[in-house]
């Protein structure tokens, strides 16, 4: 499985937020480091990103629950990647990650996903999108309530025709997850936008400027793969079902980031030991110490 990092892109996971829909849980902790099944909720987009070949990940939270998150995940180098964070002291929108991060993206591309998503089945769908680096790159997928979601219109040929933000009358059965990839100029992009009317720079209008240049493309999630937000109570017991019930089948784990680095060739089996002894006896330190086991046969 071994993959080289994905040369220029940056990685951006927005962990930020009150999680006010699942008030009281969130009133005193983030909602990124509440556990999906066994594992911080927060490992499930880091790991989207790992095996897509980005290394170089920002990680934006708000200043309350940063210091937390980077006590999670320190500097990245027990995984072979490299942490930087940074604060979002106010809600202003997605977009708003943009300008926060606008240094840490500099001339590169950039990939940002929604510290509360989760994908799982294809582990190649990320880099063959971060092929392209020109333009920006969203993804459609089917649901039978897309008047939750941000909504994207494609022709016959696949192309983008319209993005609508939660439509009283959904165009079609397409949302757009919480994964978007651009090339550098989306920091000036947002540079230029007006706050919506709640006050926001919305991620909607980020790609309907794409959209408007003829520069939006739009992958459509294959059958075969899952996406799941985890931001309500009822979508976070979902998902934690969901991996509970892969991983008990099939005895492998979802999201694990040490697994990734390692199958990933970002560590080495030595690092993978050091990390399973870090973890005592745990099952997730055991289930690494059986994928070193397993590797060496």
């Amino acid at each position: 499985m071994r993959r080289e990092r994905v040369m220029g892109w940056k990685g951006i996971v927005l962990a930020g937020g009150a999680g006010t829909r699942l008030h009281p849980v969130t009133l005193a902790t983030s909602k990124q480091l509440l556990p999906i099944y066994n594992k911080p909720m927060i490992y499930y987009p880091i790991s989207t990103l790992m095996l897509g070949g980005i290394r170089d990940i920002l990680i934006v939270s708000t200043p309350t629950d940063l210091p937390r998150i980077r006590e999670l995940l320190g500097d990245g180098h027990t995984i072979g990647v490299r942490f930087s964070y940074a604060e979002q002291a106010e809600p202003r929108g997605i977009a708003q990650v943009f300008l926060i991060g606008a240094d840490f993206i500099g001339n590169d591309p950039v990939c940002l996903i929604l510290g509360d998503n989760l994908f799982y089945g294809d582990t190649e769908f990320l880099r063959r999108t971060l092929s392209h680096k020109q333009g920006a790159t969203v993804f459609g997928y089917p649901v039978k309530d897309p008047q939750r979601y941000g909504v994207v219109e494609i022709d016959r040929d696949g192309r983008a025709v319209t993005i609508e933000e939660k439509p009283a009358n959904p165009r079609s059965h397409y949302a757009v997850p919480g994964l978007y990839c651009y090339d550098p100029e989306v920091v000036d992009i947002a540079r230029g936008l007006r706050p919506s009317a709640r006050n926001e720079l919305e991620i909607t209008d980020v790609n309907l400027a794409y959209l408007a240049r003829n520069a939006l493309r739009v992958n459509l999630l294959t059958r075969g793969m899952a996406w799941l937000d985890a931001g309500t109570p009822e979508s976070l017991l979902e998902a934690g079902n969901f991996v509970a019930t892969i991983e008990h089948r099939q005895g492998l784990q979802i999201g694990c980031l040490e697994e990734v680095a390692y199958r990933m060739e970002y560590i080495d089996a030595h690092q993978l030991e050091r990390n399973a002894a870090m973890l005592g006896k745990s099952d997730y330190g055991q289930y690494l110490l059986q994928v070193l086991e397993t590797s060496m046969v």
